[in-house]
C-alpha cells in the first residue's frame, strides 16, 4: 500500500481527489489531507507519504515552498502540481523542483487515473530497483569475506603470483603500495603472553563470535581487510598510502587497538591481544604479520607494536635500508636489471657516505653476496657445496681499492640474480641428463619408470611428466626407441644371432621384441638383419 497526502485549500477539491483514488484504486492507497501549506509540511513529517498532490496556491506558505520544505527530508517522494490557468509561472517553477506532473484546474477522473498510474508505475520500477540493489548487497556481503581471506592468505602465505595480489585489490577497491598487518590473538584468558584454550576458544569464535568481531575490527581500523580465523589468530590488513608511519599515527592505532579488544572482549566471552608490524611493501606484508607475532610473545600487554620494541631492525639515520630492501626484492623477482642497478646504487651510497672506512665497505659488500646467494640456493635448483666460497676471503683482503671491490661485488650479485631464474631450469637439465644416463647403462635389463624415479629421488608421477615435458616423448617411448636403435646396431653384426640381440636389448621375449622392433621399423629382426647384411 502507497500513502498520498491530498493538499488543497478547496475541499471540493480535496473530496474529488480522494473519490477518484478510492474508487479506483481502493486497495492500494492510504489517504491523509491537508488545507495550508504547514499543515501540509507537518503532515508529511508524520505521514512520510509517496504521492502528494499539492496546490500551488495554499493560504499562508505556498505550494511551492512547501514542497521545497518537504523535499529536504523526503526527497523520494513524488509531486502532483495543481494550478489555475492563470498561475503558469508557478506550474513551471514547481516542474523545475522535479514533479511528476502539473494538472490544471479543473480536471476530470481520467486525468488523475492517468496520473496515479504513472506514479504507480514509477513506485513499481523504485521498488524492483530497490530489490535488486539489496540482493546485490546481500551477495556481496556474504562474497567479500572470502575476496578479503583470499587477499590476506596470499600475503600471509607469501604466494608468489602478483597477478593474483592485483586482482584481489582490483576487487577490493586497494589503492594503495603499501600497508601492515595486525594480529589478532585470542583465548579463554591470558597468561603473560600467552593466551589459554587456544583451540577451544578458537571453536567458539569460529561458530559464534567471528562476524561479530570481524565487524569491530572494520569499524576500529577503516579500510582493514579481515583473514579468516587461522588457530587462535586473525590476520587483518591495513592499507596505506606512505612507506612510513608518524609517531602520532602509531599512537593513534594503539588507542584504536585498546579499544578494539574492550569492545571484542565486550561481545563475547573471550580475551583478545592485538599485535601490529611495521608498514611494507604490500607484497612484503608477511614480514609486517610476523612483526605483529613476535610483538605479542616480547610483551604481555594487550596491544603492542613492533616499534615499540626491540625486535625490529634499528638503521642509523641516513641508512638506505629501502634501497636494501628493494635489492633482495628484485632478487627474488629474478629481476637481473634492477637488481643490478640498486645493487650499484648501494655501493654508491658507501662510498660516498664511508669512503674512508674501507674495511666496513668490503664487509658490507660481502655481507650482501653471502645473502643473495643464499637466497638463490634457496629458491632451488643449484647443489651448495661446502668449499664454493673459499676464495672470497682472500680476494677480497688482496683488493685495493674501490672500483676493484666495486666489479668483485657487481659481478657476484650479476651470478646470484641470474642463477635465480636459471635455478629450475638447470635442475631439470640435470635431472634429464642423468635419466639418460642411466637408461643407456641399464636399458639391456627391465628397469620401470618406478625404479628409475626412486634413482633420481623424485615421485614417478613428476618425473614422467617432467620426462614428456622436456623430451617430447614418454619414458617408455624413449627406452623403447633407445633398444630398438641399439638393436639396430647390433642386427649389422653378422656374429650376433637375434636371440642375443633381444637378451641384451632388455627383451626377455624374441616374439614380442620381434613385433615392437618390427612396430617401429617396418621389417622384422631377421628382414632388417638380412638387408644389412645384404648392403641395402
Amino acid at each position: 500500500m502507497y500513502r498520498i497526502l491530498l493538499a488543497d485549500d478547496e475541499g471540493i477539491v480535496i473530496n474529488s481527489l480522494s473519490y477518484i483514488i478510492e474508487k479506483n484504486y481502493s486497495d492500494q492507497f492510504e489517504i491523509e489531507t491537508a488545507k495550508t501549506g504547514r499543515a501540509a509540511i507537518e503532515t508529511a513529517e508524520r505521514f512520510r507519504p509517496d504521492l502528494i498532490f499539492m496546490d500551488i496556491q495554499m493560504p499562508g506558505i505556498n505550494g511551492i515552498e512547501a514542497m521545497k520544505e518537504i523535499r529536504t527530508f523526503l526527497p523520494k517522494t513524488k509531486f502532483v502540481v495543481l494550478t489555475a490557468y492563470d498561475k503558469f509561472d508557478y506550474a513551471k517553477e514547481a516542474i523545475n523542483l522535479g514533479v511528476l506532473d502539473y494538472l490544471n484546474k479543473p480536471f476530470n477522473q481520467k486525468t488523475i487515473m492517468k496520473v496515479v498510474d504513472q506514479a504507480i508505475s514509477d513506485f513499481e520500477i523504485q521498488r524492483e530497483r530497490r530489490r535488486q540493489d539489496l540482493q546485490t548487497k546481500e551477495r556481496l556481503e556474504t562474497v567479500l569475506p572470502i575476496i578479503e581471506n583470499g587477499f590476506v592468505a596470499n600475503i600471509v602465505f607469501d604466494e608468489p603470483f602478483d597477478e593474483d595480489i592485483e586482482n584481489y585489490m582490483n576487487l577490493l577497491g586497494i589503492d594503495a603500495d603499501y600497508g601492515y598487518m595486525i594480529a589478532v590473538v585470542f583465548g579463554d584468558t591470558q597468561k603473560g603472553n600467552y593466551m589459554t584454550n587456544a583451540v577451544g576458544s578458537s571453536v567458539k569464535a569460529q561458530t559464534a563470535y567471528f562476524p561479530k568481531v570481524r565487524e569491530i575490527i572494520k569499524d576500529s581500523f577503516p579500510g582493514a581487510i579481515v583473514g579468516n580465523i587461522s588457530a587462535n589468530k586473525i590476520p587483518v590488513f591495513i592499507p596505506k598510502t606512505a612507506s612510513l608511519m608518524e609517531y602520532n599515527e602509531r599512537s593513534e592505532i594503539i588507542e584504536q587497538a585498546r579499544t578494539a579488544v574492550r569492545e571484542m572482549k565486550s561481545a563475547t566471552d573471550i580475551y583478545y591481544r592485538m599485535g601490529m608490524g611495521g608498514v611494507k611493501k604490500i607484497k612484503n606484508c608477511r614480514e609486517s604479520f610476523e612483526e605483529a607475532i613476535k610483538a605479542l610473545y616480547a610483551t604481555n600487554g594487550s596491544v603492542a607494536h613492533v616499534d615499540d620494541l626491540p625486535i625490529a631492525v634499528s638503521y642509523e639515520e641516513s641508512y638506505p635500508a629501502d634501497i636494501e630492501n628493494d635489492i633482495f626484492e628484485k632478487l627474488s623477482d629474478k629481476d637481473v636489471d634492477g637488481c643490478l642497478f640498486k645493487s650499484g646504487e648501494f655501493f654508491d651510497w658507501m662510498i660516498e657516505k664511508y669512503s674512508d672506512d674501507f674495511m666496513s665497505v668490503k664487509l658490507k659488500a660481502l655481507e650482501f653476496v653471502l645473502r643473495a646467494e643464499s637466497d638463490m640456493y634457496r629458491s632451488g635448483g643449484h647443489r651448495y657445496t661446502f668449499e664454493s666460497r673459499k676464495d672470497y676471503l682472500p680476494k677480497l683482503m688482496n683488493i685495493a681499492d674501490l672500483d676493484s671491490l666495486k666489479l668483485w661485488y657487481m659481478d657476484k650479485m650479476k651470478n646470484a640474480v641470474s642463477n635465480m631464474s636459471t635455478g629450475s631450469t638447470d635442475h631439470t637439465h640435470y635431472l634429464i641428463k642423468k635419466a639418460y644416463e642411466y637408461i643407456d647403462d641399464n636399458f639391456s635389463r627391465d628397469i620401470s619408470l618406478g625404479e628409475i624415479s626412486e634413482e633420481l629421488n623424485i615421485s614417478s608421477y613428476y618425473f614422467s611428466k617432467l620426462f614428456k615435458d622436456e623430451t617430447g616423448e614418454g619414458f617408455v617411448e624413449y627406452l623403447t626407441r633407445r633398444r630398438i636403435d641399439k638393436a639396430k646396431d647390433m642386427l649389422k653384426d653378422p656374429e650376433k644371432s637375434i636371440k642375443e640381440i633381444c637378451s641384451e636389448c632388455g627383451y626377455s621375449d624374441p616374439n614380442y621384441f620381434s613385433r615392437i622392433f618390427k612396430k617401429s621399423t617396418g621389417m622384422t629382426p631377421t628382414e632388417y638383419k638380412e638387408r644389412a647384411g645384404s648392403g641395402l
